[in-house]
């Protein structure tokens, strides 16, 4: 049976648990933990497939999951890797693609909200045996919710991630892994809106906080689309990892490679369209190497709608 494309569906777990069609990626998995980088800054073009990215990565590290979820994908031949690492870290995992306002306060609304909906993830620590009766406090302290908003003064909120690694690592004995995807909305809104200062100062607090003097983080992922520039949001960091579009690290990971293209044509019959879908979606390359990348928001749609056109543009 002919497995079914799903539009901008990117969750990892969903995809495998429903047999979504799915272009395995998780040599990523692989190729990152191998370069042995601390704290890692990934960006990509909108549609390359980096959520997609991010929650395979949570699903592979949590603690908990569905080890099943890679059956029969590349990563699972990595049998040393999987039985060391796979569901074996805390993982906060955190989208900041919704972060915007017209102004401060309403982006710092929707920012809590997010950040509030992670802790509350994490609700069995409030009744922690590891947990003294301070830091179970000092979790509640965190979920201070009132008319249904969670409300964090700017201190709170800057502590709030690096707070939460200590109280996951006292609890499960393990370091944790911080995933945040999208890190860049937050400034992009804030500048086109006006408030870009405070938002700077804002995301400098949390990250520096959760990335640059915290005992209890292992690794960090973190993509977006532009490359803030460092000294504005990570200033200070050691061991920061950064993988820009011309950067040939990863250049695989994100998007389509040809090989990958004509095998998604020949399970779908259309191996005759590969020069039209060639001319229209090809052309992309990461750093200085020769691999041909396709964007593969447009491809799946092409297959999707049995129609070649401008997806990708559309958006």
């Amino acid at each position: 049976m002919e497995k079914v494309i799903s539009i901008g569906k990117q969750n990892f777990a969903s995809l495998r648990e429903n047999h979504y069609f799915f272009v395995d990626k998780s040599h990523f998995i692989k190729d990152w933990w191998e370069n042995g980088d601390e704290i890692t800054l990934i960006t990509r073009p909108r549609r390359f497939g980096k959520t997609l990215n991010m929650s395979m990565l949570k699903c592979f590290f949590e603690i908990g999951t569905d080890q099943s979820l890679f059956d029969g994908l590349y990563i699972s031949q990595n049998k040393s890797l999987c039985d060391e690492y796979m569901g074996k870290y805390p993982v906060i995992f955190i989208s900041l693609k919704d972060v915007e306002g017209l102004s401060y306060d309403e982006a710092f609304q929707v920012f809590s909200r997010i950040i509030g909906n992670e802790i509350s993830k994490f609700s069995f620590l409030a009744e922690s045996d590891k947990l003294t009766v301070l830091e179970k406090e000092q979790f509640k302290g965190l979920l201070h919710i009132e008319k249904g908003k969670f409300i964090f003064d700017k201190d709170t909120f800057t502590a709030s991630l690096k707070l939460l690694s200590q109280l996951l690592y006292k609890h499960y004995g393990q370091k944790v892994v911080i995933l945040i995807d999208e890190y860049d909305v937050p400034l992009d809104k804030a500048y086109q809106n006006g408030y870009y200062h405070e938002m700077v100062s804002l995301i400098r607090g949390l990250f520096g906080q959760a990335l640059k003097t915290n005992d209890y983080l292992q690794f960090a992922i973190l993509t977006g689309c532009l490359r803030i520039s460092k000294e504005s949001s990570f200033t200070g960091l050691n061991n920061f990892e950064i993988v820009s579009i011309m950067d040939s690290m990863y250049d695989e990971c994100f998007g389509f490679t040809d090989k990958e293209v004509q095998k998604i044509l020949k399970y779908f019959n259309l191996s005759e369209h590969y020069a039209d879908i060639r001319e229209w979606y090809d052309g992309y390359h990461f750093g200085y190497t020769m691999t041909d990348i396709y964007n593969p928001f447009s491809i799946l749609c092409a297959f999707y709608n049995r129609n070649i056109r401008d997806f990708w543009f559309a958006t």
